[in-house]
């Protein structure tokens, strides 16, 4: 038996990347997708390789598909290995090439998927049909899920197979899917591979304010849109307090002892002598350099106001105003991110969730986390495997309905200069040839192992 994926499986991960970017599965929200031909896609060429796919809908061509291979030992627990099918929209005119083109060239897969994430679910279609021809089966159950509606609410996906066909995934704890494991060049030598063990909860905002409509040229102090700004003001002034959950606190402590710095306390953070302390705790951040990106948008919460809506015509006071705000937040802290909206929003402005979802953590001194860093260091040993928390979020939220602790393991070895996470909703969105190999090989490393 085989221990590494054949030459035709890393010819695959390639064909099949690009076949499914020529797909057009752009997500402009409120329904207006259809994933069904890349799900039809995935789900042959899952059958050519003996597994026996599902494949379901809530919405008409918002389409999910399912899969188990079994594994060696019954009583193990299964894992779940997810990606999403659809992706963001993406306006042609800005690419330079068009971005539902999918070319290959000069060694580049070039399209709207490269990074997010089509080349994950052709890395996971490449390994099960290696597997089929080389007689590999894992030592547990491996669920695969290709979901549709990531990028927007995910009714139609992962929350739709969560909630209506639990079944499927009976027995999975863990699961495995977007945004780690790719490498992090720190601009002096190093090269980092996080992988991440949490995500922030998603708070995304309506804000309502309302008052009383009038002329444009009279005095009028019950304003809408002046009571709807002054909320929105302080919402984007406010200082959010340091807060760190466990996983942000090992990614701190693995990288102060990388870059020989002092480490993290674990006591008060209050403290202004601990280490810990928000003045210490930026400063640490200070010092990691380019590293810092890794850890500073997860040790705090967060909320940006994005959208307006008010009035029809400029001489003319709306009687209602309405705002859209982005927020953020850490596991443990969302009481505390309603009592601060609260306070900062005041008596003249609701608010409401628009969509929310929670804040995940998953431990890094698991056996899963240590054979995902094994799998990793084992083609890049150069590389130093430390762990992460997203700043924004996952299929995992909803998988983690089931019980099933998540992780954000996509492995790919990228050069220098290449800005993974610029590339994620992108312009010009891209994934060389010899990344998806590095991908293929990691991940069937780490899935023969799990």
């Amino acid at each position: 038996m085989a221990d590494q994926p054949d030459a035709q499986a890393l010819d695959e991960v390639v064909t099949f990347t690009s076949d499914l970017i020529r797909i057009d599965t752009g997500n402009r929200g409120g329904g207006d997708c259809r994933e069904r031909p890349a799900a039809e896609y995935a789900a042959a060429l899952l059958a050519e390789a003996g597994v026996e796919p599902v494949l379901l809908e809530r919405t008409e061509g918002r389409t999910n598909v399912v899969a188990r291979i079994e594994g060696t030992d019954p009583v193990a627990d299964a894992l779940l290995l997810h990606g999403h099918l659809d992706v963001v929209p993406a306006e042609a005119a800005d690419w330079s090439v068009h971005p539902f083109s999918g070319e290959i060239r000069d060694g580049v897969v070039w399209g709207r998927g490269a990074v997010d994430m089509k080349n994950m679910d052709a890395m996971i279609l490449a390994v099960v049909r290696a597997w089929a021809r080389q007689g590999v089966r894992p030592r547990r159950d491996v669920v695969i899920a290709f979901t549709a509606d990531e990028e927007a609410s995910a009714e139609d996906g992962s929350g739709f197979l969560a909630d209506r066909h639990a079944a499927l995934f009976e027995g999975c704890t863990e699961g495995v899917g977007e945004s780690g494991a790719f490498t992090f060049h720190d601009g002096a030598g190093r090269q980092l591979y996080p992988i991440a063990a949490g995500e922030r909860g998603t708070a995304w905002l309506k804000l309502t304010a309302r008052g009383r409509a009038g002329h444009g040229s009279k005095v009028n102090r019950d304003n809408a849109v002046t009571r709807l700004a002054a909320a929105l003001s302080r919402i984007g002034a406010h200082e959010w307090p340091l807060r760190l959950t466990p996983t942000v606190r090992a990614a701190l402590a693995e990288l102060a002892a990388l870059y020989g710095l002092e480490s993290v306390d674990p006591d008060n953070p209050e403290n202004p002598e601990n280490p810990e302390s928000p003045e210490n705790t930026d400063a640490l951040l200070d010092k990691l350099g380019p590293a810092a990106a890794l850890v500073e948008a997860t040790v705090r919460n967060s909320a940006n106001p994005t959208m307006m809506q008010a009035g029809y015509k400029v001489n003319v006071i709306p009687g209602e105003a309405v705002a859209y705000v982005d927020g953020r937040f850490l596991p443990g802290t969302e009481d505390e991110f309603r009592a601060t909206v609260d306070r900062l929003t005041g008596p003249d402005v609701e608010w409401e969730f628009h969509h929310r979802e929670v804040a995940l953590q998953a431990p890094v001194d698991s056996p899963t986390f240590a054979r995902m860093r094994a799998a990793v260091e084992a083609f890049a040993p150069e590389g130093r495997v430390v762990p992460y928390c997203m700043s924004g979020g996952t299929d995992a939220k909803q998988f983690s309905r089931l019980g099933i602790t998540g992780y954000g393991f996509s492995p790919l070895k990228l050069p220098e200069g290449l800005d993974y996470q610029a590339l994620f909703h992108g312009v010009d969105e891209r994934v060389p040839v010899e990344a998806l190999h590095f991908g293929v090989r990691v991940l069937d490393r780490f899935l023969r192992t799990a």
